[in-house]
């Protein structure tokens, strides 16, 4: 499996994130989409494929239970 490099990628917040430090980051790697706590941005990442980021978005849009912890 191929780790992509993260240190130089661009992370980005939502602009609907709100004061109370519950975020996340995402960074476009591509092929990829990198996930990180805001709070914690040296800690684990997770990293989709750009298809599965996309589908788990329009779930949690749309209100999928799946797509819920």
């Amino acid at each position: 499996m191929h780790i992509p490099e993260l240190s130089s990628a661009a992370w980005r917040k939502s602009s609907r994130s709100g004061g109370n430090g519950n975020c996340i980051e995402v960074a476009n790697l591509t092929t990829a989409i990198a996930i990180r706590d805001s709070k914690d941005p040296g800690g684990p990442t997770l990293t989709l494929p750009a298809s599965a980021f996309a589908t788990l978005i329009t779930r949690l849009k749309h209100g999928d239970p799946l797509a819920r912890p």
